[in-house]
């Protein structure tokens, strides 16, 4: 790359425009994905033209790519944005890490993390000591045909710069529209602007020039930290590791038979207990997250550390953590037991469904990390960690979180349960098209026809659909753009509704006169 520098310079300047143009005073929509996929295109053809081709291995990682950056604009639900956002860089970064040796599959816990480590290292340091060296190697060759002369330009600028001012001047006198505009030009508060949109533009290009040089000459994967030798040998011996599984052991089974009836007694127990099955689910999942991380933890430390030098060991070994991964599916169980008790008293909510999803991976981690130690590939437990993590994004994002919440709860009414009118109010534009749908459905009874009706004026209320047209295409997002429609097509029938936005809490009066406050779950009463 240090034979045609300029090539890498100016692919990056361009994106480094482009992010100004797709992002300043802009807010975050399709100019997103666009940005990245012209990023990974450009990167991509730059490093083929320097004879760079990726490896076949590294190519996999453009499906979870495409897939979350296609989601952080169809989608509006906080969790599953973030989660796009997060696995879209981290696809990214990964394909980077590993462009040129594909051996990521093999990676262990310390390869993750010196590989995203020494990209983060180099998009502040590699562009730099790239063009040092550069230099140094025209320098040492006596090159000078193609060399870029900085300060010859400076001075130009410099001698430049009074004769524009003055047949500038000359210019705007003899024109009143060109005067007006090298006015605006000039003004203080968009001078300062252009200053910061510059200094943004060429902060991009020199990150992204980071980037690139990082795949182009540190993604070999040539030698994996352990690959050949352990990077920290066993030092605990089998005793001692046989005596701290099997106390654990000991442990988990005591309390599951003890416990057996507060973990499995469902609703009878919540009544005996004097537990609320919000606290009932609450307390499962607290449980949860301690044993299960910490259970976790333990197998995969337990695997490192421990010495075992026979075949009698290793399945001894193996057999206590077997043990200790059922013991944990059994509370796996029971937590997932009480969650659904909980929803089914109160319906689905957004923290009631991230665990419950969280849950069913986080068993599943739990069965391949046993495996893996079983067969001796405690290396993939770094692996089979990453894929479960994006197991639970992928599946968070099918699901469509905020629309699963209102085909839920609303057919419920006819069931007796109640209707938490502004729970649903503070949901995500993805919620809009199924409230509206609901609302149209003649399903539904008068009552909850209304209810409906006040929550789409409470959303709206909150979130006005005006403040999204105040930016242009390159903030659209389908979610909010499916809201509005959705919405203008039931607001004549929403006209009949009555909002106060005078008093506080806002109220909103149904066509029946029924009242209810925006900011309370209750029905005002009048």
């Amino acid at each position: 790359m240090t034979k045609h520098p300029i090539r890498l310079w100016l692919v990056v300047l361009a994106l480094g425009f482009a992010f100004d143009f797709l992002f300043w005073e802009q807010a975050v929509g399709v100019n997103y994905p666009i940005f990245t996929v012209l990023s990974l295109l450009a990167g991509v053809i730059l490093l083929f033209s320097y004879g760079l081709r990726p490896a076949a291995r590294s190519l996999w990682w453009l499906l979870p790519f495409i897939f979350f950056s296609a989601m952080t604009f169809l989608h509006q639900e906080p969790l599953t944005v973030f989660l796009a956002f997060a696995f879209s860089l981290i696809s990214l970064g990964m394909l980077a890490v590993s462009y040129l040796g594909g051996r990521w599959m093999q990676y262990g816990w310390l390869d993750y993390l010196k590989g995203f480590f020494q990209l983060a290292a180099s998009m502040i340091v590699r562009p730099l000591s790239f063009s040092e060296r550069v230099r140094k190697e025209r320098k040492e060759s006596g090159e000078t045909v193609g060399r870029i002369p900085y300060f010859g330009l400076l001075r130009g600028l410099l001698i430049a710069l009074p004769i524009v001012l003055c047949f500038g001047s000359l210019l705007a006198s003899g024109d009143l529209v060109f005067d007006q505009k090298l006015s605006d030009f000039f003004e203080q508060e968009k001078l300062g602007d252009y200053l910061t949109r510059t200094v943004w533009s060429l902060a991009s290009a020199y990150l992204l020039a980071g980037i690139f040089l990082h795949a182009a000459g540190h993604s070999r994967d040539e030698a994996l930290i352990g690959e050949h030798k352990p990077w920290l040998r066993p030092f605990l011996g089998f005793p001692e590791s046989v005596v701290i599984l099997v106390s654990v052991n000991l442990l988990f089974l005591t309390f599951v038979i003890v416990q057996f009836q507060y973990f499995f007694g469902g609703q009878a127990n919540i009544g005996l207990e004097g537990y609320s099955y919000s606290q009932y689910a609450r307390r499962g999942f607290n449980e949860l997250v301690t044993v299960a991380f910490f259970s976790l933890l333990l197998v995969i430390g337990s695997s490192t550390v421990s010495r075992r030098e026979n075949t009698r060991q290793r399945s001894l070994f193996s057999g206590l953590n077997v043990t200790l991964v059922a013991l944990v599916l059994v509370i796996l169980v029971s937590a997932y037991q009480r969650i659904m008790l909980a929803i089914d008293w109160h319906g689905y909510s957004r923290l009631r469904l991230y665990p419950r999803v969280f849950l069913v991976w986080v068993g599943i981690l739990f069965v391949v990390v046993v495996l893996l130690e079983l067969f001796g590939r405690e290396r993939f437990f770094a692996l089979a960690t990453l894929l479960a993590s994006l197991g639970f994004a992928i599946s968070l994002t099918l699901l469509d979180v905020d629309v699963a919440i209102v085909k839920h709860n609303i057919p419920r009414v006819a069931q007796g349960k109640n209707l938490n009118v502004i729970h649903l109010a503070s949901l995500s534009t993805d919620a809009v098209p199924a409230l509206v749908e609901e609302f149209q459905s003649p399903a539904n009874s008068e009552i909850t026809h209304e209810r409906i009706g006040v929550i789409l004026l409470c959303y709206v209320h909150f979130n006005p659909f005006e403040k999204a047209t105040e930016h242009d295409w390159r903030s659209f997002n389908l979610s909010r753009w499916r809201a509005r429609a959705a919405y203008y097509a039931v607001r004549g029938e929403l006209q009949a509704y009555g909002v106060n936005e005078k008093r506080w809490p806002v109220r909103v009066r149904t066509p029946s006169y029924g009242y209810y406050d925006c900011t309370h779950y209750y029905e005002a009463q009048d």
